[in-house]
């Protein structure tokens, strides 16, 4: 392996092979006529925003799906033309650059329609109206505030409506009631909706666990964010597992230093460990400023294929670990992914941290480079440094 386009020994490896295996995974899950959006927002949960949503439209998803505009932006900056939506807030007086660039928007307030009224199109506004089913997040609760921002449409032919969607709370868990009434209010809201809104308009309701397990129960779209990097959305879809998915983020470094210490040295910061009689101790050139937070102290790598822990505190850009022998500078020591028989996951991690799978990727900084591979050939480097 060459890292020739990076400079220090800690990286991430995300196979986009395996971002194409868990799309068509549930394609072949969902109904005819069911599209996918690729949610990318977030660098794409920490593994690369470009390089997942060109992967993800080649493997057959139909649109892309950010939070922020900027991250839109950045992907029209990078030659993607397919649609875009992003789902969280915009500001009312960057409509007009939505439109510029193509990008559809969420709207919930007829305030902010109020607002993007005033302002001057050259090109169509595409907006998805977002509803609240039971999130209690961002979305319109009431018909009064369906037809107060649907006014609007009428009366600004700059405006077009695209598509209605809520989100799902509960989706990933056993118990479905409050699912289950998440989607009778949408349909309370829908009936009405189609009483005044004779127009066409895309649906989408579905998250990755209600897509994986109510295939079924999907409109025209689903939002496939978590389980399109191989990751289950909680220990309940895990162990139903609707779909077979591949994990496509790993994290790697090196030993940088080896050392025999005798009994009773301290290791790091605060002096929290000793060891207990004659360690060989490792050094890894990964801190908490690269993501790997101080409250990983204890956590288990693997080398040689074998775990070895994390002794003493995390450093900003270091840590220690103790060794069952001496390993030659140069090691590769793997933090997420898997050595020989051995596999470290993200959902390990994630409840070593007591948190969940989604933060761990999402957590790795910019500062780690990120290697994409595909068919096992690497096929581009992403160093922000």
């Amino acid at each position: 392996m060459s890292i020739e386009t990076f400079y220090r020994d800690s990286w991430a490896e995300v196979d986009l092979s395996k971002i194409g295996y868990n799309i068509r995974q549930l394609q072949g899950r969902l109904l005819d006529g069911t599209e996918i959006y690729a949610v990318v927002k977030a660098n794409a949960y920490g593994h690369g925003d470009i390089q997942v949503a060109k992967q993800a439209l080649k493997s057959g998803a139909k649109a892309l799906a950010v939070s922020l505009l900027d991250e839109a932006i950045r992907l029209r900056e990078a030659g993607i033309e397919e649609p875009i939506l992003v789902m969280g807030w915009t500001r009312p007086e960057d409509a007009v650059t939505a439109s510029e660039y193509r990008i559809s928007v969420t709207v919930f307030q007829k305030e902010w329609m109020e607002k993007v009224q005033l302002l001057q199109f050259e090109k169509p506004l595409k907006l998805h109206m977002k509803w609240d089913t039971g999130m209690g997040r961002i979305g319109v609760r009431t018909t009064k505030e369906i037809d107060d921002i649907l006014d609007h449409f009428r009366i600004n032919p700059s405006f077009e409506l695209e598509a209605v969607f809520t989100h799902f709370a509960t989706a990933d868990e056993e118990e479905t009631g409050y699912f289950e009434e998440q989607e009778r209010r949408f349909e309370y809201l829908f009936s009405h909706f189609e009483r005044v809104w004779q127009e066409n308009v895309e649906i989408h309701t579905g998250n990755s666990a209600a897509s994986m397990r109510f295939p079924d129960r999907m409109k025209h779209f689903v939002r496939f964010g978590i389980s399109m990097y191989g990751l289950y959305p909680s220990d309940v879809v895990k162990e139903e597992r609707p779909i077979a998915l591949k994990p496509a983020f790993s994290l790697q470094s090196r030993l940088i230093h080896v050392k025999k210490l005798d009994a009773g040295e301290a290791v790091s910061y605060g002096a929290t460990y000793h060891t207990r009689k004659e360690e060989w101790i490792g050094t890894v050139p990964l801190g908490y400023a690269d993501g790997w937070i101080r409250k990983l102290q204890g956590m288990e790598v693997l080398v040689d294929g074998k775990r070895h822990p994390i002794v003493g505190r995390i450093c900003m850009d270091q840590f220690m670990i103790r060794l069952d022998q001496e390993y030659p500078l140069g090691t590769k020591v793997t933090l997420i992914g898997k050595q020989g028989a051995h596999e470290i996951t993200t959902d390990e991690v994630a409840d070593y941290l007591e948190t969940i799978n989604y933060e761990i990727p999402c957590m790795i900084s910019y500062r780690v480079p990120r290697m994409f591979f595909e068919n096992g050939h690497m096929v581009e480097v992403d160093n922000p440094l």
